[in-house]
């Protein structure tokens, strides 16, 4: 049996450089606190968890005091900001570049719509990370859209500037932007262009993974995609091997492995998502490497 790990799969550069920076700072001086789940894969988060790494939530942030805390690489919004320095608090920032250059643009679009009366709009998951880093730049008001039905939150006779979570799929954001461009049609008898601008903000080494998991799905009998289930962009990245190859599984680790899902098959895919770590997926090829030379009929 063939088994091939895709070499595109795995962490993106702003997953890869926040652990980095989290197993550096830890080397030096050992326990360091993370606000949230540095990665949204649990079996990374117990890795790292048995170097040092102590989760925290916003709320135990506030009780914290003298001490380090990294930011992952989903960014934070500015109060985050605000009570670390208030608490004395040492900010290891591994806040993804291409996540802090958006939160720029949404400040600055923010502060625009502010003098005509707009709305800023992004295209995302209510209450995911990066989100709320991005709401936060513009003191909350932001509408957060995923669906046709979130859109009627949007008052369509004023101006409307749209982003989207560096994660999100582009075919899911150009069908938002179409959608509101017949909304704003409709409601103005006309498409204003000036009262509408799209900004496409999805981080192309992630968009870029779509097209590559189409080729790598259609090369193999059986796909075995590993991921965490907290993971939005695991999810989306599994439809899509789903929608080309129909043998397409989604497991956490190789113990969810059903040994009949490689029933007469001759070359097995293993792939991820952008916080799916590289051994995990190497893990699970040796562990299937292992079944098939102790059962001679899946050889």
């Amino acid at each position: 049996m063939n088994i091939e790990i895709d070499d595109k799969s795995g962490y993106c550069f702003g997953v890869e450089f926040a652990i980095q920076m989290a197993e550096d700072e830890m080397e030096e001086g050992g326990e360091l606190y993370c606000l949230g789940d540095i990665v949204h894969n649990d079996m990374e988060v117990r890795r790292l968890h048995a170097k040092g790494l102590r989760v925290i939530s916003k709320e135990e942030l506030a009780d914290l005091h003298d001490c380090k805390v990294l930011i992952r690489a989903h960014g934070e919004p500015p109060e985050t900001y605000q009570t670390a320095l208030e608490n004395n608090i040492e900010l290891i920032d591994a806040s993804c570049p291409v996540v802090l250059k958006l939160q720029n643009r949404v400040k600055h679009a923010y502060d625009q719509m502010n003098e005509n009366d707009g709305q800023i709009v992004i295209y995302g998951k209510n209450g995911h990370a990066e989100v709320i880093g991005l709401a936060g730049q513009t003191n909350k008001e932001a509408i957060v859209v995923m669906t046709d039905e979130d859109l009627d939150k949007i008052d369509y006779s004023k101006p409307v500037t749209l982003f989207s979570q560096t994660t999100k799929s582009t075919k899911g954001f150009y069908h938002i932007k179409q959608e509101i461009e017949r909304r704003i049609a409709k409601a103005n008898g006309e498409l204003n262009l000036e009262a509408f601008t799209a900004n496409d903000s999805i981080c192309r080494q992630v968009s870029n993974r779509e097209p590559q998991l189409e080729k790598f799905s259609n090369k193999h009998d059986v796909i075995l995609f590993v991921s965490g289930k907290k993971s939005s962009n695991g999810k989306a990245l599994y439809s899509v091997c789903k929608s080309i190859n129909k043998r397409s599984y989604f497991i956490e680790n190789e113990t969810e492995l059903d040994l009949t899902w490689l029933e007469n098959a001759t070359s097995v895919g293993i792939c991820g998502a952008t916080s799916t770590p590289m051994w995990l997926m190497q893990q699970v090829a040796n562990h299937i490497q292992n079944q098939v030379d102790e059962v001679p009929e899946l050889a």
